[in-house]
């Protein structure tokens, strides 16, 4: 028979899932470890529902692009989707974290990204890329400025830059300084 209820499914590559079945399905609470191949050494720890993740979970990159990534929050057909924080781990963006809303496994409403370097963008993002809000300058040597407005494709759009005493330094308008 298929399995149901609590079990421990083990692959010949070395993947293993612990956890719940229904119909014989992952469902429910269950951890699941990728074994060699493409995924190898990424993690998935949280709900399931059809044999996908789906629900409360944290997934974690073993090796490769995302190695050391770390994602908690909210999963839908294993995209990430609603709240959540994604944490970078090797690569151009270690220590870069983003805490907010996620769409269609992008950053979607509501959230703050903050760079390694100090860097932070508080505000709203649509399909993936930043949209209105507040970007301020960490270390280095605008530090504390900010730039408070709308992004067009990553990049200032129409807003104004405060130096970092609060005094308006520039104003933008169509990704133009006036």
């Amino acid at each position: 028979g298929r399995p149901h209820g609590q079990g421990t499914q083990t692959w010949a590559n070395g993947a293993k899932y612990v956890g719940e079945f229904k119909g014989g399905k992952f469902h429910g609470q269950g951890a699941y470890t990728w074994g060699k191949g493409n995924w190898e050494g990424d993690k998935y720890v949280g709900e399931w529902r059809g044999g996908i993740e789906h629900g409360q979970g944290t997934k974690t990159w073993g090796k490769g692009k995302w190695e050391g990534d770390k994602y908690v929050g909210e999963l839908k057909g294993e995209k990430k989707d609603g709240q959540g924080t994604y944490t970078w781990g090797k690569g151009k963006s270690e220590g870069d974290k983003y805490v907010g809303e996620f769409k269609d496994d992008k950053f979607h409403g509501q959230g703050t990204y903050t760079w390694a370097n100090g860097n932070k963008y508080v505000g709203e993002w649509k399909d993936g890329e930043r949209y209105r809000g507040t970007f301020t300058f960490g270390e280095g040597e605008f530090e504390g400025e900010k730039f408070v407005g709308e992004f067009k494709d990553e990049e200032w759009w129409n807003g104004t830059v405060y130096d970092s005493e609060g005094n308006v330094v520039d104003t933008w308008s169509e990704g133009v300084p006036e």
